[in-house]
Protein backbone atom coordinates (compact mmCIF):
# COMPACT_ATOMS: atom_id res chain seq x y z
CA UNK A 1 0.00 0.00 0.00
CA UNK A 2 2.27 2.38 1.48
CA UNK A 3 1.93 6.29 -0.29
CA UNK A 4 -0.19 5.03 -3.26
CA UNK A 5 -3.37 5.13 -0.43
CA UNK A 6 -3.24 8.83 -0.32
CA UNK A 7 -2.76 9.04 -4.45
CA UNK A 8 -6.25 9.47 -4.36
CA UNK A 9 -7.41 11.94 -2.35
CA UNK A 10 -5.12 14.32 -4.41
CA UNK A 11 -5.13 13.05 -7.83
CA UNK A 12 -8.62 15.05 -8.36
CA UNK A 13 -6.36 17.92 -8.77
CA UNK A 14 -5.18 16.99 -12.14
CA UNK A 15 -8.70 17.65 -13.33
CA UNK A 16 -8.55 20.84 -12.89
CA UNK A 17 -7.47 22.34 -16.04
CA UNK A 18 -9.94 20.10 -17.86
CA UNK A 19 -12.70 21.38 -15.39
CA UNK A 20 -12.15 25.45 -16.86
CA UNK A 21 -10.72 24.49 -20.72
CA UNK A 22 -13.66 21.95 -21.27
CA UNK A 23 -16.64 24.81 -20.57
CA UNK A 24 -14.68 26.73 -23.28
CA UNK A 25 -13.24 24.45 -25.85
CA UNK A 26 -15.98 21.22 -25.71
CA UNK A 27 -19.29 21.07 -26.92
CA UNK A 28 -21.58 21.14 -23.64
CA UNK A 29 -22.88 17.61 -23.75
CA UNK A 30 -19.32 16.22 -23.86
CA UNK A 31 -17.80 18.28 -21.50
CA UNK A 32 -20.84 17.35 -19.07
CA UNK A 33 -20.08 13.59 -19.47
CA UNK A 34 -16.34 14.14 -19.51
CA UNK A 35 -16.04 15.63 -16.03
CA UNK A 36 -19.00 13.99 -14.73
CA UNK A 37 -17.42 10.66 -15.42
CA UNK A 38 -14.31 11.62 -14.31
CA UNK A 39 -15.64 13.45 -10.94
CA UNK A 40 -17.44 10.18 -9.94
CA UNK A 41 -14.36 7.44 -10.45
CA UNK A 42 -12.41 9.63 -8.70
CA UNK A 43 -14.87 10.14 -5.91
CA UNK A 44 -15.47 6.58 -5.45
CA UNK A 45 -11.14 6.15 -5.28
CA UNK A 46 -10.53 8.90 -3.03
CA UNK A 47 -13.96 7.51 -0.44
CA UNK A 48 -12.62 4.01 -0.25
CA UNK A 49 -9.00 5.06 0.20
CA UNK A 50 -10.07 7.02 2.62
CA UNK A 51 -11.53 4.52 4.72
CA UNK A 52 -8.55 2.03 3.93
CA UNK A 53 -6.51 4.72 5.55
CA UNK A 54 -8.79 4.88 8.90
CA UNK A 55 -8.98 1.10 8.78
CA UNK A 56 -5.08 1.08 8.41
CA UNK A 57 -4.38 3.69 10.67
CA UNK A 58 -6.34 2.60 13.87
CA UNK A 59 -5.84 -0.98 13.39
CA UNK A 60 -3.47 -1.20 16.47
CA UNK A 61 -5.79 0.82 18.52
CA UNK A 62 -7.39 -0.65 21.64
CA UNK A 63 -10.88 -2.23 20.43
CA UNK A 64 -10.67 -2.20 16.69
CA UNK A 65 -12.87 -4.67 15.25
CA UNK A 66 -9.78 -6.21 13.05
CA UNK A 67 -8.26 -9.46 14.09
CA UNK A 68 -5.59 -9.96 16.36
CA UNK A 69 -3.05 -11.21 13.68
CA UNK A 70 -2.60 -7.63 12.80
CA UNK A 71 -0.60 -6.71 15.53
CA UNK A 72 1.94 -9.48 14.30
CA UNK A 73 5.14 -7.84 13.69
CA UNK A 74 5.13 -8.82 10.15
CA UNK A 75 1.91 -7.80 9.74
CA UNK A 76 2.74 -4.27 11.06
CA UNK A 77 5.86 -3.94 9.09
CA UNK A 78 4.12 -4.85 5.88
CA UNK A 79 0.75 -2.38 6.51
CA UNK A 80 1.83 1.65 7.33
CA UNK A 81 0.09 2.65 9.38
CA UNK A 82 -0.21 6.60 11.47
CA UNK A 83 -2.61 6.59 14.70
CA UNK A 84 -3.03 10.35 13.55
CA UNK A 85 -4.41 10.38 10.44
CA UNK A 86 -6.17 7.01 11.08
CA UNK A 87 -8.01 9.22 13.68
CA UNK A 88 -8.24 12.15 11.56
CA UNK A 89 -9.80 9.87 8.56
CA UNK A 90 -12.74 8.67 10.90
CA UNK A 91 -14.54 12.38 11.16
CA UNK A 92 -13.68 12.72 7.31
CA UNK A 93 -15.43 9.69 6.13
CA UNK A 94 -18.13 10.03 9.14
CA UNK A 95 -18.55 13.78 7.16
CA UNK A 96 -18.87 12.40 3.52
CA UNK A 97 -21.18 10.01 4.81
CA UNK A 98 -23.43 11.91 6.11
CA UNK A 99 -23.51 14.91 4.10
CA UNK A 100 -24.11 12.72 0.84
CA UNK A 101 -26.42 10.98 2.96
CA UNK A 102 -28.15 14.74 3.64
CA UNK A 103 -28.23 15.82 -0.04
CA UNK A 104 -29.54 12.48 -1.58
CA UNK A 105 -32.43 12.93 1.19
CA UNK A 106 -33.51 16.57 0.23
CA UNK A 107 -33.23 15.72 -3.45
CA UNK A 108 -35.70 12.82 -2.81
CA UNK A 109 -37.75 15.07 -0.78
CA UNK A 110 -37.98 17.96 -3.10
CA UNK A 111 -38.62 15.64 -5.67
CA UNK A 112 -41.37 14.08 -4.00
CA UNK A 113 -42.96 17.16 -2.51
CA UNK A 114 -43.17 19.06 -6.05
CA UNK A 115 -44.95 15.95 -7.27
CA UNK A 116 -47.15 15.89 -4.60
CA UNK A 117 -48.46 19.72 -5.53
CA UNK A 118 -49.07 19.07 -8.54
CA UNK A 119 -50.79 15.62 -8.14
CA UNK A 120 -54.19 17.54 -8.87
CA UNK A 121 -53.30 18.55 -12.20
CA UNK A 122 -54.16 17.60 -15.93
CA UNK A 123 -51.27 15.32 -16.36
CA UNK A 124 -49.85 17.01 -19.35
CA UNK A 125 -46.16 17.81 -19.97
CA UNK A 126 -46.57 21.02 -19.17
CA UNK A 127 -47.52 22.42 -15.87
CA UNK A 128 -48.48 25.94 -15.68
CA UNK A 129 -48.61 27.55 -12.14
CA UNK A 130 -50.82 30.71 -11.28
CA UNK A 131 -47.99 32.39 -9.54
CA UNK A 132 -46.96 35.70 -9.09
CA UNK A 133 -43.65 34.70 -8.92
CA UNK A 134 -41.46 34.10 -11.92
CA UNK A 135 -39.74 30.94 -12.43
CA UNK A 136 -39.67 27.59 -14.05
CA UNK A 137 -37.81 24.36 -13.90
CA UNK A 138 -37.71 20.48 -15.13
CA UNK A 139 -38.89 18.14 -12.70
CA UNK A 140 -37.83 14.93 -13.69
CA UNK A 141 -39.39 10.91 -12.27
CA UNK A 142 -42.41 10.05 -10.60
CA UNK A 143 -44.93 8.83 -13.89
CA UNK A 144 -44.72 11.53 -15.89
CA UNK A 145 -41.41 14.06 -16.65
CA UNK A 146 -42.90 17.83 -16.82
CA UNK A 147 -41.59 21.38 -17.17
CA UNK A 148 -43.44 23.63 -14.73
CA UNK A 149 -43.75 26.94 -15.51
CA UNK A 150 -45.49 30.33 -13.44
CA UNK A 151 -47.63 32.56 -15.35
CA UNK A 152 -45.71 35.17 -14.02
CA UNK A 153 -42.84 34.04 -16.05
CA UNK A 154 -44.62 33.61 -19.29
CA UNK A 155 -46.34 36.96 -19.44
CA UNK A 156 -42.76 38.29 -20.00
CA UNK A 157 -42.12 36.61 -22.73
CA UNK A 158 -43.13 36.60 -26.25
CA UNK A 159 -44.26 33.36 -27.97
CA UNK A 160 -41.02 32.90 -29.73
CA UNK A 161 -39.10 32.94 -26.12
CA UNK A 162 -41.54 31.00 -24.64
CA UNK A 163 -40.98 27.83 -27.41
CA UNK A 164 -37.49 28.80 -26.04
CA UNK A 165 -38.12 28.77 -22.47
CA UNK A 166 -39.82 24.84 -22.88
CA UNK A 167 -37.18 23.81 -25.55
CA UNK A 168 -35.01 24.78 -23.00
CA UNK A 169 -36.59 22.49 -20.16
CA UNK A 170 -37.83 19.84 -22.21
CA UNK A 171 -33.36 19.53 -22.75
CA UNK A 172 -32.84 19.08 -19.31
CA UNK A 173 -35.58 16.27 -19.06
CA UNK A 174 -34.33 14.49 -22.48
CA UNK A 175 -30.66 14.33 -20.81
CA UNK A 176 -31.64 13.39 -17.26
CA UNK A 177 -29.34 16.55 -16.90
CA UNK A 178 -30.38 16.17 -13.08
CA UNK A 179 -28.56 12.98 -12.56
CA UNK A 180 -25.55 14.55 -13.83
CA UNK A 181 -26.12 17.00 -11.58
CA UNK A 182 -26.51 15.31 -8.48
CA UNK A 183 -23.99 12.83 -9.22
CA UNK A 184 -21.14 16.03 -9.40
CA UNK A 185 -22.89 17.28 -6.51
CA UNK A 186 -22.06 14.21 -4.04
CA UNK A 187 -18.54 13.43 -5.97
CA UNK A 188 -17.94 17.26 -4.81
CA UNK A 189 -19.06 15.87 -1.17
CA UNK A 190 -16.69 13.36 -1.15
CA UNK A 191 -13.66 15.13 -2.19
CA UNK A 192 -13.44 18.94 -1.69
CA UNK A 193 -11.39 19.04 -4.85
CA UNK A 194 -13.61 17.95 -6.88
CA UNK A 195 -15.58 21.15 -6.66
CA UNK A 196 -14.29 22.83 -9.83
CA UNK A 197 -15.63 19.91 -11.40
CA UNK A 198 -19.13 20.70 -10.03
CA UNK A 199 -19.56 24.38 -10.70
CA UNK A 200 -18.39 23.17 -14.36
CA UNK A 201 -21.14 20.66 -14.81
CA UNK A 202 -23.45 23.11 -13.76
CA UNK A 203 -22.72 25.70 -16.66
CA UNK A 204 -21.93 23.07 -18.97
CA UNK A 205 -25.44 21.44 -18.49
CA UNK A 206 -27.21 25.07 -18.58
CA UNK A 207 -25.38 25.26 -22.24
CA UNK A 208 -26.04 21.65 -23.35
CA UNK A 209 -29.94 22.31 -22.76
CA UNK A 210 -29.04 26.39 -24.77
CA UNK A 211 -27.45 24.80 -27.39
CA UNK A 212 -30.35 22.05 -27.53
CA UNK A 213 -33.12 24.84 -27.63
CA UNK A 214 -31.46 26.22 -30.59
CA UNK A 215 -31.81 23.14 -32.82
CA UNK A 216 -35.01 23.00 -32.13
CA UNK A 217 -36.55 26.43 -32.13
CA UNK A 218 -34.06 26.97 -35.10
CA UNK A 219 -32.99 30.94 -33.96
CA UNK A 220 -29.98 31.13 -31.47
CA UNK A 221 -30.87 35.32 -31.07
CA UNK A 222 -34.50 34.21 -29.17
CA UNK A 223 -32.91 31.60 -27.17
CA UNK A 224 -30.36 34.35 -25.87
CA UNK A 225 -33.07 36.68 -25.37
CA UNK A 226 -35.40 34.36 -23.59
CA UNK A 227 -32.61 33.06 -21.20
CA UNK A 228 -31.54 36.72 -20.57
CA UNK A 229 -34.63 37.82 -19.53
CA UNK A 230 -35.96 35.02 -17.57
CA UNK A 231 -32.94 35.61 -15.37
CA UNK A 232 -33.48 39.16 -14.77
CA UNK A 233 -37.36 38.60 -14.29
CA UNK A 234 -36.05 35.61 -11.77
CA UNK A 235 -33.36 36.90 -9.83
CA UNK A 236 -33.56 36.28 -6.24
CA UNK A 237 -36.53 34.21 -6.16
CA UNK A 238 -36.51 32.00 -3.51
CA UNK A 239 -38.00 28.90 -4.90
CA UNK A 240 -37.38 25.23 -3.29
CA UNK A 241 -37.51 23.35 -6.15
CA UNK A 242 -34.74 20.89 -8.13
CA UNK A 243 -33.87 23.68 -10.01
CA UNK A 244 -31.88 25.25 -6.49
CA UNK A 245 -29.78 22.25 -6.56
CA UNK A 246 -27.76 23.07 -9.27
CA UNK A 247 -26.77 26.87 -10.18
CA UNK A 248 -27.57 27.49 -13.65
CA UNK A 249 -24.27 28.96 -14.47
CA UNK A 250 -23.25 32.54 -15.64
CA UNK A 251 -25.78 34.11 -17.56
CA UNK A 252 -24.12 36.73 -19.32
CA UNK A 253 -21.37 33.73 -20.59
CA UNK A 254 -24.43 31.64 -22.25
CA UNK A 255 -26.02 34.44 -23.73
CA UNK A 256 -22.74 35.14 -25.35
CA UNK A 257 -22.15 32.19 -26.40
CA UNK A 258 -25.44 31.58 -28.07
CA UNK A 259 -25.09 34.61 -30.03
CA UNK A 260 -21.76 32.81 -31.12
CA UNK A 261 -21.44 29.89 -33.37
CA UNK A 262 -22.89 26.55 -32.82
CA UNK A 263 -19.96 24.46 -30.76
CA UNK A 264 -18.57 21.81 -32.75
CA UNK A 265 -19.44 18.10 -31.75
CA UNK A 266 -16.13 15.81 -31.07
CA UNK A 267 -16.39 13.45 -29.00
CA UNK A 268 -12.72 13.58 -27.72
CA UNK A 269 -10.59 16.82 -27.94
CA UNK A 270 -7.58 16.90 -30.48
CA UNK A 271 -4.49 15.75 -28.74
CA UNK A 272 -1.92 18.66 -29.26
CA UNK A 273 -4.19 21.69 -27.83
CA UNK A 274 -4.44 22.88 -24.32
CA UNK A 275 -7.97 21.17 -24.12
CA UNK A 276 -6.48 17.94 -25.22
CA UNK A 277 -3.87 17.61 -23.01
CA UNK A 278 -5.82 19.19 -20.25
CA UNK A 279 -8.40 16.10 -20.81
CA UNK A 280 -5.70 13.75 -21.10
CA UNK A 281 -4.05 14.47 -17.50
CA UNK A 282 -7.39 13.88 -16.51
CA UNK A 283 -7.61 10.98 -17.61
CA UNK A 284 -4.25 9.99 -16.84
CA UNK A 285 -5.42 11.20 -13.01
CA UNK A 286 -8.51 8.96 -13.20
CA UNK A 287 -6.50 5.80 -14.38
CA UNK A 288 -3.90 6.52 -11.46
CA UNK A 289 -6.39 7.31 -9.30
CA UNK A 290 -8.00 3.83 -9.83
CA UNK A 291 -4.83 2.00 -9.74
CA UNK A 292 -3.81 2.98 -6.53
CA UNK A 293 -7.39 2.71 -4.97
CA UNK A 294 -7.41 -1.07 -6.48
CA UNK A 295 -3.61 -2.09 -5.74
CA UNK A 296 -4.35 -0.59 -2.21
CA UNK A 297 -7.99 -2.43 -1.72
CA UNK A 298 -6.12 -5.55 -3.03
CA UNK A 299 -3.14 -5.35 -0.70
CA UNK A 300 -4.93 -4.90 2.45
CA UNK A 301 -6.97 -7.72 1.57
CA UNK A 302 -4.53 -10.27 0.87
CA UNK A 303 -2.52 -8.97 4.26
CA UNK A 304 -5.74 -9.46 5.98
CA UNK A 305 -6.60 -12.62 4.88
CA UNK A 306 -3.24 -13.74 5.36
CA UNK A 307 -3.18 -12.40 9.16
CA UNK A 308 -6.70 -13.71 9.99
CA UNK A 309 -6.91 -17.21 11.56
CA UNK A 310 -9.39 -19.67 10.09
Amino acid sequence: MGVFVFLPLVLPLTAWPIARLAEQHLHPRTATRLLTAVAVVMALCSTLCLALVMVVGTAQLPGNPLPDGWSDPEVRAAVPYDEVVGKAAIPALCAVVAASARTLWRHRRVRRAAHRALAGLPGTGVAVLPDDVPYAYALPGGHRDRVVVSTALLDCLEPGERRALFAHERAHLAGRHHRFLLAVRLAALANPFLRPLRTAVSYTAERWADEAAARTVGDRRTVATAIGKAALVSRGTPVATLAGLAAPGPVPRRVAALLGPAPAVRTWPPVFTSVGLAAWAAAAGTAVSAMSSANAAVTMFLILRAATPF
